[in-house]
């Protein structure tokens, strides 16, 4: 399973992270999961807006451009939330929640799949 490193600083930043670019891998994303722990999570392909409706976990969103520079970071999103979106994004990473408070990550960091 692909390592989230943060290529500009060299952190890893979650060991267990799926690339879901199918149609139904994206739909169901991580919401079959009742917990997400702080070093696994999904990048999902092609995608700028995401929802929490009927998600039992709290994640950490990275809405990240076509080259995976970060263009926007959300801690703690929760469930059941409606709407969350980066019009400039082209992928955006999902992590368990409360994975963003252990790591330094900045607006601009480019993020790669390993």
């Amino acid at each position: 399973m692909p390592l989230l490193r943060n290529a500009t600083t060299g952190t890893i930043i979650a060991t267990r992270v799926d690339r879901l670019s199918g149609l139904l891998q994206r739909a169901v994303g991580l919401l079959a999961r009742s917990s997400v722990k702080h070093d696994e999570g999904v990048w999902i392909d092609e995608c700028r807006a995401i929802h929490t409706i009927g998600m039992r976990a709290t994640i950490d969103v990275i809405f990240v451009d076509r080259h995976g520079c970060v263009l926007r970071f959300d801690y703690e999103v929760v469930p059941n939330r409606l709407s969350l979106s980066c019009r400039r994004a082209a992928s955006v990473v999902e992590l368990g929640g409360g994975a963003l408070e252990l790591i330094d990550l900045l607006v601009g960091d480019r993020l790669e799949l390993v």
